[in-house]
């Protein structure tokens, strides 16, 4: 497909980077030459440098050949007009950035009126991760699918852990939760486990389950279950701003620590539920005093990685007990983040370059089973996909058990007009099923691909 992409910030590089790797006629437009040019050094793309909501300038990066405009400058404004003028002049398709709340509101007018394919909100898709992880403290990371009846949670096999040292054929099969194991992270290294494998102690493991069998899971296999009383969130940008709207709403305790005066005043006129505090959240002494010894969670969403980091790590030796969740924006050090003791990272840039490359693989492959939901689990390393089975599928009615897949592939759950079950060998996919597959295979687009030629 011949994409193009405007605005090269954290987001528009990972999704540029993401969509050249799988194969994409992928063109770049920015207004700075120099982050042009950069981006050339490392990735197989085309440049094209001016402001993407100039005729000119997307005329000249082809946009009347194009199957898709994504623009994702720091501009709504930018990137609706954008993506408006792009559908004027030939676009088959259009997504928009819009992150500020009170566009958001009135979102599907705008999207049907400009004609958009898809609007995202990396913010708001962040505070949704966010507020799944509260629910459930001992979870690392929570993404659902077949509409919400079935989840994927990570989690780490502690010490407590009663998997451990256990075949997984051994230590689910006595659970009364409905869980299935999908995919382990062990020393930097990711597989797909299957009846023989072993889970052992600090393992990430990913598990299909139920949302109202999350809780009886965890207790099953020794795992906290307390809910979160009181969070704390440092930054009230605007992940910090949708996290405790949605927080208040559920009448949440949440206390939000802001440095700008301006920004604090603007969150205590939008948030009458919150504790809204105007001060530095990496002032120790004001977090004592606001009672962080106090609190079950606190989220750390500040503009820097580094503050984010220190900030979980000191909750988590003034706490030990306490969830830690934070934002990071930089991945180059990914390998020294995953060995600190900061519970939960959340990357709003994969969250959102997850949602476009769902779109993109369900627009290239629009016969046959598509890519209904896409997320990439374990930092990014396994992808677990959601596909519409269609008649056209090779394999319809035939039982898994014969199916011969690839070998790092897992076929996890099977929504069957409504009915969401794990599947057994002797099951069999249907037309009109909605499958989720599990893999470290980068770049399914159809159900097919799970096969071996």
């Amino acid at each position: 497909m011949k994409i193009i992409v405007v605005g090269i910030g954290k987001v528009g590089y990972t999704v540029a980077d993401q969509l050249s790797d799988e194969m994409h006629d992928v063109t770049i437009v920015d207004t700075n030459e120099k982050v042009l040019n950069a981006v050339l050094n490392n990735l197989d793309v085309i440049a094209v440098h001016g402001n993407g909501a100039s005729r000119t300038v997307l005329t000249e990066a082809g946009v009347e050949e194009s199957d898709l405009v994504i623009a994702l400058t720091g501009s709504d404004e930018i990137n609706l007009l954008c993506c408006l003028l792009a559908t004027k002049l030939g676009a088959s398709g259009t997504i928009a950035r819009v992150r500020n709340h009170e566009y958001y509101e009135d979102i599907r007018l705008i999207k049907d009126s400009l004609g958009l394919s898809m609007v995202i909100n990396p913010e708001k898709e962040a505070a949704e991760e966010i507020l799944r992880i509260l629910k459930y403290p001992s979870a690392k990371n929570i993404d659902t699918f077949a509409k919400g009846k079935i989840n994927i949670v990570s989690f780490t096999a502690t010490s407590n852990c009663t998997l451990c040292g256990k075949a997984v054929k051994d230590s689910f099969s006595g659970l009364k939760a409905r869980a299935l194991a999908c995919a382990v992270e062990r020393e930097n290294k990711i597989f797909i486990p299957f009846g023989d494998s072993v889970i052992e102690e600090n393992d990430i493991v990913a598990v299909l389950v139920a949302p109202d069998e999350i809780p009886i899971f965890f207790k099953e296999i020794g795992l906290p279950v307390n809910s979160v009383k009181k969070t704390m969130i440092i930054g009230g940008g605007k992940i910090g701003h949708y996290l405790a709207n949605e927080m208040c709403r559920l009448n949440m305790d949440t206390t939000i620590v802001e440095s700008n005066p301006k920004t604090a005043e603007e969150l205590s006129f939008l948030l009458p539920k919150a504790n809204i505090i105007c001060g530095d959240g990496t002032n120790r002494a004001l977090l004592m005093e606001e009672g962080l010894r106090d609190a079950s969670a606190i989220c750390c969403l500040t503009g820097f990685d580094e503050e984010n980091l220190i900030l979980s790590l000191f909750a988590k030796k003034v706490v030990p007990n306490i969830k830690t969740i934070a934002k990071i924006n930089r991945t180059a050090f990914n390998e020294v983040v995953r060995s600190l003791d900061i519970g939960s990272v959340i990357y709003p840039k994969f969250i959102t370059s997850s949602q476009i490359l769902q779109h993109v693989r369900a627009k290239k492959n629009n016969i046959g089973s598509n890519v209904e939901t896409l997320y990439k689990i374990i930092d990014n390393k396994v992808e677990a996909l959601e596909f519409h089975v269609s008649e056209e599928s090779d394999i319809v009615n035939t039982s898994l058990e014969d199916l011969v897949l690839h070998k790092n592939v897992i076929i996890g759950s099977i929504n069957r007009k409504g009915n969401v079950f794990i599947p057994r060998g002797k099951d069999t996919l249907q037309v009109g099923d909605s499958v989720v597959v599990v893999t470290t295979i980068r770049g399914l687009s159809d159900l097919d691909d799970i096969m071996k030629d």
